[in-house]
């Protein structure tokens, strides 16, 4: 592998001739080395089918203009090919580093606020319910099976996309999959990494996902929503945070088939993709979420 990653470095102009050290990063689709001050990632097998790379470059680098993601130093779409700058004394984040680093969770809420009102314009628009659909029908290709009651569970959800679509504000850029390890911590800022969702989208997303990825506790989600919004949240803005919760996993449930699927051997997906759907339909059963539905409902215009 790293003889692979070589031949490219030397058809980089910004590498070209560099023969130092190659650390291999994390990446759950994708094939990440530092190459002393950068970071070149390689796509991942079948990522073709789901992730536009002429979308991500510009989204990467009006991040990188917005001053939440590191400058990008190289990237072509036809290959997927990428070189950002390396951020020096970051810790690359997880959940348990959100759990034990204090103030992480408001700094990933400044962040994001920092990237969405930024008037960065992305490409993209993240569609939710049509992303559903269309990697249901990349799917409908692959010998894998669905959990079952999943399509009972995207039935139920039409009730929340009306509630969503009526609600939400206009579409602003967002990250679109804030997996923990996509944040870069230095202590006294939270930087974000890797834009291949990203796309203009409601914010609560954004916000509702982390919390998610990261098993955000409530005082976890009170830091977040207190330091994105200057003070306490409104009750629609909160109830449409915890609603994207329950869509993100299941949404992310059919990624990680489509991994299995890829024969992607990064992590156990069959295993990932059984959890995360069984978290959505726990959160959708609690009487809260209910409520939360109806705070939502209550500010439609």
């Amino acid at each position: 592998m790293k003889d692979d990653m070589r031949k490219t470095l030397a058809g980089i102009p910004v590498l070209a001739g560099y023969d130092g050290p190659l650390e291999r990063l994390g990446g759950l689709t994708n094939i990440v080395y530092r190459a002393g001050d950068v970071v070149l990632r390689m796509p991942g097998k079948g990522t073709e089918e789901y992730i536009n790379r002429s979308d991500e470059k510009v989204a990467a680098e009006e991040a990188a203009r917005a001053g939440v993601s590191p400058e990008v130093l190289h990237v072509a779409p036809e290959t997927g090919v990428m070189v950002t700058r390396y951020v020096e004394g970051a810790t690359t984040m997880s959940p348990d580093a959100f759990r034990a680093i204090p103030g992480a969770p408001g700094r990933a809420g400044e962040a994001f606020r920092i990237l969405h009102t930024s008037g960065a314009t992305f490409p993209a628009r993240f569609d939710l319910f049509g992303m559903i659909e269309e990697y249901l029908a990349v799917l409908s290709t692959k010998n894998v099976a669905l959990p079952e009651g999943y399509h009972d569970a995207v039935a139920q959800s039409e009730k929340m996309r009306s509630v969503l679509e009526a609600a939400s504000p206009d579409p602003v850029a967002c990250h679109c999959d804030p997996l923990c390890e996509n944040f870069l911590d230095t202590g006294e800022r939270m930087w974000i990494v890797d834009w291949e969702y990203a796309g203009m989208n409601d914010p609560m997303w954004d916000l509702g996902d982390l919390s998610v990825e990261g098993g955000f506790d409530a005082a976890q989600d009170k830091e977040l929503l207190e330091a994105y919004f200057g003070g306490a949240p409104s009750t629609a803005d909160h109830g449409r945070m915890v609603i994207y919760k329950a869509m993100c996993d299941l949404l992310w449930t059919l990624w990680g088939l489509i991994q299995l699927a890829n024969e992607n051997t990064a992590e156990d997906f069959r295993a990932y993709a059984d959890e995360r759907f069984v978290r959505c339909k726990s959160l959708m059963a609690q009487p809260e979420f209910t409520r939360h539905i109806e705070a939502v409902r209550r500010n439609v215009p």
